[in-house]
């Protein structure tokens, strides 16, 4: 018999199936990691097929199988060949994406811990017998052990002599057991198993939809605070009680902690958690429990779509609209799509869920080619929070120069002497977002990219967002020596000084991505301000999605133009989601909730629709404008990025894809809406030079983009790197 494998090495000339005997290995099958020879080397490679023949002779056998059990199953194999095909990828990097990274090379293995007890024909017996009396550590050790029964040999050696345990070991008294232990994340976590709630009418009728209803996928539209994760969690306990299994992703790190607690008290030891925050031993030991069948239920970010389980009942995606389901770094994949194929596999449904839904997911849905589900009142009947707009030219007309207008100001106050807790938004990391010469206009930039740098006060210094690169601050301009140096927009930074001095009494935490460096920092932060050890939260984004804190009543948006004027055709769109997620932050339980909303742009029609929650107007209205454009939903932007050291031969290379392309859209002139070469809107990142084309593809877009993907494929060059983007998030 025939192994057709990939070799795990990343290069595009090898990324093609080799054939080795199976002679001496014959229970290796498909979905198994295996070592090989390859040239000179041994090498690592992933089993994807058996066969009786090979076209080649005297091929080389497999040198060993690497691990007991196959690890990547027939449904990863399909995907695999899915993905490649779909988004253009090398075989290798799809492979790698279903095993944990540190499997490969070994880099991670299971914990094994020691243990030390009695020897059974010791047991009860008079120690004096056979340890001498002089031996007091011996003694000691003896009794601690008659006592407890069995214990860690690592802690026995932090609290006993080592060598008194090594004595007693040799003479056959004490015995060493080995044993597997799992690495939990976020033990601390656990609680209580809670029963199923009782449904509202609403939710039932829902759940009953996504449990019996057709297979296929279903967009569940419900406004903040409707309950949607409450029907999440019934729709995977339906399944569970099928013999299935489930899969639960969230769009960040930071709701996982939250996400995780709720689904461990309902479905106990069947959840796992998986993504990127977590250890390698964590994230091995759970990949292990949903490979091998002890957890059901796989909750996490995007990653967790490759979750290693068999039979799929149910993928749910939260807060669908989320960029983050998108990957913007190779391999590029888009999660939904992802999602769908293995529902589809599987035979199974999978729940889109959002109060702000994309305009592509709702379009799909008013289309039929979604399922549309609604709960569009909160639980209970609980009123919406108000929100009030605050014209902050107005403001500024008035003499406030400040980052707080004076409504803001007195409801914060208003919200702390109630003793009730506030959030304040705003989506801006570091202290201030620019620093300027006053004199001759200078801004100071990284020097490896071509973006302003960010001061951060805490470290005193300025960060590139880009490369992370450092630069000491600016005491005067470097080109005309003025020392009069501006700071431009603010970040979370300046908003939690302020506030600080504000409310000198009251705790103030901050997220964002400075604050949540470590593995923990976003369950410590989020837990402290539900334990109500702090009064105000402020953040980016990161705070504006799932969180649930009952005794929040206010909500601030210190500046919600910040995603609204960028050059992006999803501006409005990210503008409208971010408002209506983080207002719905407020007045979740009991007590009412007011959002104040600042804005330069208060007729904007994003803020009028926003105002009133209104979804479907927006949608109306947004989508109105992309169908006269042709932007998504009815065309597929597509971008050729190139990039590299040499900005002369990158564009040489954009100008020998540009000049075929444009063949192509001569040849189909009513499937191009749009085509155009240009330097990227970042035109340097880490010292490469970036240049693009883009297009918009109105119809025969499969075929299209397959042609387009060979011509780049032809115009690879060493020292330039070239990637075709679909629907990018970010096009600067």
């Amino acid at each position: 018999m025939i192994a057709e494998v990939i070799v795990d090495i990343s290069t595009s000339e090898v990324d093609k199936v080799f054939d080795y005997s199976l002679d001496g290995s014959p229970d290796i099958r498909a979905g198994f990691r295996v070592l090989v020879p390859f040239g000179r080397m041994t090498v690592e490679g992933y089993v994807v097929g058996i066969k009786e023949k090979s076209e080649y002779p005297g091929l080389k056998p497999i040198t060993k199988k690497l691990d007991d059990y196959p690890v990547i199953s027939e449904e990863m194999l399909a995907l695999m060949n899915y993905m490649t095909a779909r988004y253009h990828l090398r075989k290798v990097d799809v492979l790698r994406l279903f095993i944990p990274a540190q499997m490969r090379g070994g880099r991670v293995k299971e914990l094994v811990v020691k243990y030390a007890r009695i020897a059974d024909e010791y047991v009860g017996r008079d120690e004096a017998q056979f340890i001498r009396s002089s031996a007091t550590a011996q003694h000691d050790l003896f009794a601690y052990l008659s006592e407890c029964g069995r214990a860690n040999v690592t802690e026995l050696n932090k609290d006993f002599s080592a060598a008194a345990l090594r004595n007693l070991v040799a003479r056959g008294i004490v015995i060493l057991e080995e044993e597997e232990s799992l690495r939990t994340p976020y033990s601390g976590l656990d609680g209580e198993r809670n029963k199923e709630v009782v449904l509202t009418p609403a939710q039932s009728a829902v759940a009953e939809k996504i449990n019996h209803g057709e297979k296929g996928v279903y967009l569940l539209h419900g406004v903040t605070g409707s309950g949607k994760t409450e029907v999440y969690m019934r729709a995977i306990s339906d399944a569970l009680k099928a013999g299935k299994t489930a899969i639960m992703l969230v769009p960040e790190i930071s709701l996982t902690p939250q996400v995780l607690r709720s689904f461990r008290a309902r479905f106990g030891d069947e959840v796992a958690l998986l993504h990127s925050g977590l250890s390698v031993g964590e994230r091995f030991d759970e990949w292990r429990r949903l490979i091998g069948g002890r957890a059901k239920v796989a909750v996490g970010a995007r990653s967790a779509v490759f979750a290693p389980l068999k039979n799929v009942g149910l993928i749910i995606i939260d807060e669908e609209h989320d960029s983050s389901y998108v990957s913007e770094s190779n391999p590029r994949y888009v999660t939904h799509e992802v999602a769908a194929f293995r529902a589809k596999y599987n035979y199974c449904s999978l729940v889109l869920g959002s109060a702000t839904p994309s305009i592509e997911s709702y379009y799909k849905a008013t289309t039929g080619e979604y399922k549309l589900l609604e709960l569009p009142e909160r639980v209970n009947k609980r009123q919406l929070p108000e929100m009030e707009i605050v014209n902050m030219c107005k403001e500024v007309y008035d003499g406030n120069n400040g980052m707080f207008s004076r409504l803001l100001l007195s409801e914060l106050k208003e919200c702390m002497d109630r003793n009730e807790q506030a959030i304040i938004f705003i989506n801006r990391r570091g202290y201030s977002s620019y620093m300027m010469c006053r004199s001759c206009g200078y801004v100071a930039k990284c020097e490896q990219c071509d973006v302003s740098l960010v001061y951060h006060k805490d470290e005193n210094v300025l960060k590139c967002h880009y490369c992370g690169n450092r630069y000491a601050v600016l005491t005067e301009c470097p080109v005309c020596h003025s020392p009069h140096i501006r700071r431009g927009f603010v970040g979370t930074q300046a908003i939690v000084e302020q506030l600080s001095e504000l409310f000198p009494d009251k705790k103030i935490l901050r997220m964002d991505n400075d604050t949540t460096q470590n593995k923990d920092s976003h369950a410590r932060i989020l837990g402290e301000f539900a334990a109500k050890k702090a009064s105000i939260l402020v953040g980016t984004q990161m705070i504006a999605k799932g969180h649930d804190f009952p005794d929040v009543t206010l909500v601030g948006i210190v500046d919600a133009d910040m995603s609204l004027h960028f050059s992006d055709f999803r501006a409005s769109e990210r503008t409208y989601q971010l408002i209506t997620q983080v207002a719905g932050r407020a007045g979740r339980d009991l007590k009412p909730g007011k959002v104040v909303l600042q804005t330069y742009t208060p007729n904007h029609y994003v803020y009028k629709f926003a105002v009133k929650n209104d979804y479907r107007g927006f949608y109306e209205k947004e989508s109105n404008l992309r169908e006269v454009t042709k932007y998504p939903p009815f065309s597929k932007i597509v971008r050729v990025l190139v990039s590299g050291e040499n900005e002369e031969l990158c564009t040489i290379t954009l100008k020998g894809i540009f000049d075929e392309i444009s063949v192509l859209t001569k040849e189909n002139p009513n499937c191009f809406a749009y085509f155009a070469a240009m330097k990227s809107p970042v035109k340097r990142i880490q010292n490469k030079y970036r240049v693009q084309i883009l297009m918009r593809i109105t119809d025969r877009f499969d075929n299209l983009i397959e042609k387009v993907y060979n011509i780049v494929d032809a115009h690879t060059v060493p020292k330039v790197s070239v990637f075709v983007e679909i629907n990018p998030n970010n096009l600067s």
